[in-house]
């Protein structure tokens, strides 16, 4: 336990110089980032992994709980830090190996110190408990970071599919839904739920649906746009649609759609000039 005690301390008095040791070696191919040379991105870097020294050292030190508490902390942090989310998970394990490295090397030169006192199997006791942590923490960011990255990667595709059904007040009461790109099943679920909750809450009393910007929409698109028509509908808000194209039509047709009750117009020009939003 002395021992132990004494090599936790050896390595606590290494972690800066650790730290600089290994970011003067980091490789020059190195992307994400690794290669940033902003100053700012640097300290922020070299903060991280002196926190990690200085929580690996702990090793030693406390108990195994008490080790995996703290260093669960760390390990959630740099998985969802927006700097190695965008740095391929590659090259961070491959710096998870090389600091691995490091502490095999600090362990031999421990030894060297005391070889007197210190047993070849108290090193490779050693040896191995630093590989099978590092094997742990390893294991343990990439299930983080693969979850940040989905996490992320959901919030983006949410937003690009909001910001892609976005309902525009034209005057008092009066919206427009341009949509624009290809219409999914999700999308389109997405954009019936928004368009009605921002059509309520702007208070509108018409609103414009343009297809002329979506460039093949299915059958269940098509019954999708007029669910949206007949809940709009509902809720006091007639509707008026434009830039329906003959395929449109024709799948609105054979799925038993009714346009008796749904002002329509080839173009939005004619729509707004129909409604007296532009003039002649």
């Amino acid at each position: 336990m002395v021992k132990k005690v004494s090599l936790y301390e050896y390595f606590v008095e290494k972690t800066w110089s650790l730290t600089e040791e290994w970011y003067g070696s980091l490789s020059q191919d190195q992307s994400g980032v690794y290669s940033s040379r902003d100053p700012k991105v640097v300290e922020v870097l070299k903060k991280q992994n002196h926190d990690f020294h200085v929580n690996f050292s702990s090793i030693f030190n406390k108990g195994k709980e008490e080790f995996s508490k703290h260093f669960q902390e760390w390990v959630t942090a740099i998985a969802q830090d927006e700097a190695h989310l965008a740095t391929p998970i590659t090259n961070i394990i491959q710096e998870f190996f090389r600091t691995q490295e490091q502490y095999l090397n600090l362990v031999e030169e421990y030894a060297a110190l005391y070889e007197e006192s210190i047993s070849l199997e108290e090193i490779t006791v050693w040896k191995r408990e630093i590989v099978k942590t590092f094997s742990d923490i390893i294991l343990r960011f990439s299930c983080e970071n693969a979850k940040a990255a989905e996490e992320k990667s959901n919030a983006q595709q949410q937003m690009i599919i909001e910001l892609s059904s976005p309902v525009i007040i034209l005057a008092d009461k009066i919206g427009l839904l341009p949509l624009i790109g290809e219409i999914n099943a999700y999308r389109a679920n997405v954009m019936f739920e928004n368009t009605l909750q921002k059509s309520a809450k702007h208070g509108l009393e018409r609103l414009f649906i343009d297809l002329s910007g979506v460039p093949v929409i299915d059958t269940m698109v098509v019954h999708q746009i007029f669910q949206l028509i007949k809940g709009l509908n509902l809720i006091g808000i007639q509707t008026s649609l434009s830039g329906i194209r003959p395929d449109i039509a024709q799948t609105a047709v054979n799925l038993g759609i009714q346009f008796k009750d749904i002002e329509v117009y080839s173009t939005l020009a004619q729509a707004f000039k129909a409604r007296e939003l532009i003039g002649n």
